[in-house]
């Protein structure tokens, strides 16, 4: 008899333990939502970076082929305020102009730098119809160039694109070094 009596004490859980067993596994749940809402923003914010880096890194490219084509001598590859034709400050990202340089004062900001993020209704890149999302609102690029201390006919090269994306302003440097010598 008091087996039987035993065995029905023990026949199921709680509504206590159970109440706990939620508790726990909702817990669990719920970090593992966070966790992945965060590895959401963290992927958008990769893609910013990247356009970023490009961008910084085209700026920079149109340096060196100025300097390798002779459009500008080694003089010129300068900020304004040290006697150049590269605009002191963050600027914002426009079409370079009619000399191909970003950061000059000829850039024709009317036309603004953009991204093409998706084929239009044709389903075809390269067409009019393609979606573009314009970067220069929120993206701004600052050409600094600095002359070495040490070596002459040597410049630090530093083109920095600063964005800023859900409230959270972030930058992105590419740094370089050009000679007088292509």
């Amino acid at each position: 008899m008091e087996k039987m009596r035993r065995m029905k004490r023990q026949k199921g859980f709680t509504l206590l333990e159970t109440m706990i067993a939620m508790a726990v596994l909702s817990f669990g749940i719920l970090s593992l939502v966070s966790f992945f809402t965060q590895g959401l923003k963290n992927a958008s914010q990769t893609q910013i970076q990247f356009i970023a880096q490009q961008k910084a890194r085209e700026a920079m490219e149109t340096i060196f082929t100025a300097r390798d084509t002779k459009v500008l001598t080694f003089a010129q590859i300068q900020n304004v305020s040290h006697g150049g034709v590269f605009l002191d400050g963050a600027q914002s990202l426009c079409d370079p102009g009619p000399d191909g340089l970003y950061g000059t004062s000829d850039d024709n900001c009317a036309i603004t730098d953009s991204i093409i993020v998706g084929p239009g209704p044709d389903n075809i890149f390269g067409t009019s119809d393609d979606q573009s999302i314009s970067l220069s609102p929120w993206m701004k690029r600052t050409i600094l160039i600095t002359p070495d201390p040490i070596i002459p006919d040597l410049n630090h090269v530093t083109v920095t694109i600063t964005w800023t994306y859900e409230g959270q302003t972030t930058s992105l440097s590419v740094n370089s070094f050009i000679s007088n010598y292509s």
